[in-house]
């Protein structure tokens, strides 16, 4: 079985961008998208500095974190490792955008000229309507390999069935070919030189593989400390620094928002009908409300779509994908509250709470699934999000029962479970900043969270404990204590998955871990350093 890839020279590469020309003119890339980019890497202070050309796109990786994620199946990887698109089945709901650590998927929204107002005659003519809305990337130039097998030609061998970036290369720093054949000239220099695969710590087995040293002529070194440290990775000028994602915006942060809450106000609320709080009738008014309120949450996720007349596409995947999975549980979720509602029954209540549970955990695991987000792929990221929703769904049934009246007992005995997940939640919370540097999350995501900390625990864990610890103490005012309570709780929910998804998202960047040893002063090759 073939399995393609390329390898990159960092010692051959000139920073020429013939690649990039090459690669917008074969697949006619819009305004701001490149498929094929190289990033312009100084590095040091003077006089000890050094300068790098890097390559980077689509990696096609062997374990691809974009194709599990996909609802649709639009993203698949080919027998041959090739990862592919296709834009006619794509929603354009991003997963793939932030799944990727390589920064190497783009969504236009819209169809824009190089020029301004309205597109030149040739513009339209090379237009990609299907990839609009959609997200896409770069696919080794599959139209050329597809043609290899019928032709007889060779895939990095002849010029014809190459990637373009590959063949246009002037310093013959990007190769491109089969890792399968051992025969193969990217097998060769893979097993002549030495290598590293970008962010391979993350088990994606990127396939395109960078060389770094010339046998016998320039050594390679690792790269010095200060080049990654958290002075150099917070500046968001350094090339290798990953920006804020912009695919998942404010619709997405109301989804995980009302969704979590939503569901959490389901399971709280079973739980306490079956402790005996309140009867099968408060059960089925409340179950609507929470119904209601994930409508709203899922209305904000059909305003993301690219292509929302596909939005029915969304249940492609179950077998991957926990955005389809959600969707899954939706569909026994709504079929369960609206019986229940005409026909209350203890089992329809069951069902219902647990399709909501269903539903919190996958919000959770869609967030830990984006390996692109470093913020979002810790492992203690989903269970924040199913405690801050299931502590939401205290906060919102104490403003339920206070505002109903007459449910001052049973709003005695939901304080102690506020109280409770008030401190989970501030541990799980205080426990993900205090291993986030160890976990891979960047100065600039980490001093995100720290300046939302504050805030968060006086107003979402400290104000909520002792509102209902206040609500147990002073009888005569308990339901506007609890009421309060759960107002806060809300709050404090709200404020850090805003941030979280619209903030404290930064991508994972590019990384150099060994470079050529070249340059001035210290970082000079070893002949200029014996000369000097």
């Amino acid at each position: 079985m073939k399995r393609y890839g390329m390898v990159v020279d960092l010692n051959r590469c000139v920073g020429c961008q013939t690649c990039t020309t090459a690669c917008k003119h074969a697949n006619d890339t819009p305004p701001g998208v490149q498929w094929r980019r190289v990033l312009d890497v100084e590095q040091g202070s003077f006089p000890n500095v050094e300068r790098l050309f890097l390559v980077t796109g689509c990696q096609h990786c062997a374990e691809p974190p974009c194709v599990p994620v996909c609802p649709t199946g639009a993203t698949r990887q080919r027998a041959d490792g090739l990862v592919t698109m296709n834009y006619d089945t794509c929603i354009g709901c991003a997963s793939c955008a932030v799944a990727c650590p390589y920064q190497a998927r783009t969504i236009v929204h819209e169809m824009a000229g190089y020029y301004g107002g309205e597109r030149t005659v040739q513009e339209k003519r090379v237009a990609h309507e299907d990839r609009i809305g959609v997200a896409n990337k770069c696919t080794f130039c599959i139209e050329r390999i597809d043609e290899a097998g019928a032709s007889g030609l060779v895939p990095g061998v002849d010029p014809e069935v190459t990637p373009a970036c590959s063949v246009a290369c002037i310093a013959k720093a990007i190769r491109f070919g089969d890792f399968a054949d051992p025969a193969s000239e990217v097998s060769q220099l893979v097993k002549d030189n030495r290598s590293f695969q970008m962010h391979a710590e993350l088990g994606t087995n990127p396939q395109i593989r960078y060389l770094y040293e010339i046998p016998a002529g320039t050594p390679g070194r690792k790269a010095d400390p200060d080049d990654i440290d958290d002075e150099a990775m917070s500046d968001p000028s350094n090339p290798l620094v990953g920006a804020r994602q912009p695919f998942w915006d404010y619709r997405a942060a109301m989804n995980f928002i009302i969704g979590g809450m939503s569901s959490g106000l389901a399971i709280v609320a079973w739980l306490a009908s079956l402790a005996g709080m309140f009867d099968a009738q408060t059960l089925r008014s409340v179950l609507v409300v929470a119904a209601i309120l994930m409508a709203v949450g899922l209305f904000f996720v059909f305003l993301k779509l690219g292509r929302k007349l596909r939005f029915i596409r969304v249940i492609s995947r179950p077998q991957s994908s926990w955005m389809t999975r959600e969707t899954w549980f939706v569909a026994v979720f709504y079929p369960a509250v609206a019986a229940n509602f005409v026909w209350p029954h203890p089992v329809l209540g069951a069902l219902a709470a647990f399709a909501a549970l269903g539903f919190l955990i996958c919000q959770g695991r869609m967030v830990y699934a984006s390996k692109g987000i470093p913020a979002w792929r810790m492992p203690i990221v989903p269970w924040m999000l199913i405690a801050t929703g299931v502590f939401e769904g205290i906060g919102l049934l104490a403003i339920a029962l206070a505002l109903s009246g007459g449910h001052e007992s049973a709003l005695f005995a939901l304080a102690p479970a506020g109280l409770v997940f008030a401190a989970v939640n501030a541990a799980l919370w205080r426990h993900y900043r205090a291993t986030a540097k160890a976990k891979g999350v960047g100065p600039l995501s980490r001093r995100d969270l720290a300046a939302i900390s504050p805030v968060l625990h006086v107003f979402g864990h400290l104000a909520p404990a002792l509102l209902f610890l206040l609500s147990l103490v002073i009888g005569p005012a308990a339901s506007i204590l609890a009421g309060l309570a759960g107002v806060a709780t809300l709050a404090g929910g709200v404020w850090w998955k805003f941030n979280l998804i619209t903030r404290a998202c930064h991508q994972q960047g590019f990384a150099v871990p060994m470079m050529p040893q070249r340059g001035s002063g210290t970082r000079a090759a070893p002949q200029r350093l014996a000369l000097g």
